[in-house]
């Protein structure tokens, strides 16, 4: 089983808690690299949330436009509230995408969309915040692949150092 292939691109992020709320999905989802545009978030920085130092392991790098740094063979996948997108629950994702989110104050440029190979969105009732949005993206990524991650190994790993609860087996 290969490792699939992900990379984020954020369109000019304002909030540094939103920026460090996705790295830290970027380090539960096994990201690769993660690419911003815009200066907002620079000027925020010192204010990061990465609180599980994601930072040292997966990139953060700026860039002046996304589409200049799109991964070999990765398909674009702009995730936005836009008329004509793929509701999410209907979408198969690639196994090397490249998923570019628009910032929480405004939305994904029109060329970015009109170059994406895919435009998919997520069906709520108003919207969501740049973090969640990653975070239900990826999660769904995760959910409709092969790849087997549920068992208490994964559990044991990944959970706070604080928390040694079991689930006791009842019979009746």
């Amino acid at each position: 089983m290969s490792k699939l292939k992900v990379t984020i691109g954020l369109t000019n992020p304002k909030s540094p808690s939103n920026v460090g709320a996705v790295m830290r999905a970027a380090g539960c989802y096994q990201v690769d690299t993660i690419y911003y545009t815009g200066k907002r978030y620079d000027r925020a920085v010192k204010f990061n949330t990465d609180t599980k130092d994601v930072a040292q392991t997966i990139s953060l790098i700026k860039v002046e436009t996304l589409l200049d740094d799109i991964p070999e063979k990765a398909q674009v996948v702009c995730v936005e509230l836009v008329e004509g997108a793929t509701p999410l629950p209907e979408y198969h994702h690639p196994d090397n995408a490249m998923y570019i989110f628009g910032p929480e104050d405004g939305t994904i440029s029109q060329d970015v969309i009109d170059k994406a190979d895919a435009v998919v969105y997520v069906p709520t009732i108003g919207c969501m915040n740049l973090a969640a949005t990653v975070n239900v993206v990826l999660y769904d990524r995760l959910a409709k692949s092969d790849l087997s991650m549920a068992d208490d190994a994964l559990i044991r790993q990944s959970r706070d150092t604080n928390n040694h609860v079991k689930v006791k087996i009842h019979s009746d």
